[in-house]
């Protein structure tokens, strides 16, 4: 028995990505290689921001908070699959499952909130440059951070609040590598359509608010840079592209799972491993690489690293 709502499932079944040892063992690489890697590459980001005077701004304050969201979603179902790519029987208890479920719109919400907060951030940067150290002050960002994770939460609860009461008697198994809500939800024993109409309201209202505010923003600040003088827009360009890059890569799974939930492709478990597994990477990747701030406070980072190991 599973809590309190009359299940007889104490257990999920999570039929993974293949049924192929040797597909699960390449798996296991390269999976290892990239939660490694997005882990290592958010915490160098932060370091790299906290340890350097000149990152003393809101937009690197909101990028490391962005990446510590990604650390978190990078460890609330990767670690499990990996490990599960090393055994036969893959099995997640009843309030693991929930878990999970929590964990993920938890995270993401705060994300997608997170990202907003960044596009207004640049909105006032760019838009309103005279005002901004006015405007973007450090309250301002504690706010921002402190409403991203509340609404993730709420966000959150509110679909827990009815999953976990859901009867379950069986069958068990989830078609995926970690506990998907629309998912776990055609499991339970019963008609499940007001739950799909109701993750369809919450789930796809908050993507894609989010993902049209984020739009209307960058276009009136791409419109606004466009107006101005090339010599001091070229490194307004590179920070919008890194910015909208990272939206169009997390909103596009997104809202293709939340917007449309009622039926499900082959496609969809391998738009599950981009979304859950190789987005938190796109952070390092992304806002690495394509800013030169950030770089180079990296190789000041990696220099003062080096030096204190001769000493």
């Amino acid at each position: 028995m599973a809590g309190g709502n009359q299940s007889i499932v104490s257990e999920f079944v999570l039929l993974g990505l293949s049924n192929s040892w040797e597909l699960q063992l390449f798996f296991f690489v390269i999976f290892t290689t990239v939660y490694v890697a997005s882990v290592l590459g958010n915490i160098i980001i932060i370091l790299t921001i906290v340890s350097d005077s000149h990152l003393n701004s809101p937009m690197y304050f909101l990028l490391s908070n962005l990446s510590f969201i990604d650390i978190c979603q990078s460890n609330f179902a990767t670690p499990k699959m990996i490990a599960d790519f090393l055994v036969e029987h893959k099995t997640i208890s009843f309030e693991g499952c929930m878990a999970q479920i929590f964990l993920l719109h938890s995270f993401v919400g705060s994300e997608m909130m997170l990202l907003v907060a960044m596009a207004y951030d640049r909105f006032i940067a760019i838009c309103k440059p005279l005002h901004y150290s006015t405007i973007m002050n450090h309250r301002l960002c504690i706010i921002f951070v402190t409403i991203s994770w509340t609404v993730g939460i709420l966000h959150s609860v509110s679909h827990l609040a009815f999953t976990v009461n859901l009867p379950f008697c069986g069958p068990n198994e989830v078609d995926s590598f970690f506990c998907d809500l629309p998912l776990v939800i055609e499991l339970a024993c019963m008609d499940t359509y007001e739950m799909d109409i109701m993750t369809l309201t919450n789930s796809g209202l908050i993507s894609l608010s989010c993902f049209l505010a984020l739009i209307i923003s960058y276009t009136v600040i791409l419109v606004t840079v466009q107006h101005r003088s090339s010599s001091g827009s070229s490194k307004a360009l590179s920070t919008l592209t890194a910015h909208i890059t990272v939206v169009i890569l997390f909103f596009g799974p997104c809202i293709y799972f939340y917007i449309w939930p009622f039926s499900r492709l082959s496609v969809d478990k391998f738009l599950s491993i981009f979304y859950v597994v190789c987005t938190p990477l796109l952070n390092p990747i992304i806002y690495s690489l394509r800013n030169e701030d950030v770089k180079f406070a990296m190789r000041k980072l990696k220099r003062r690293y080096l030096s204190s190991w001769k000493y």
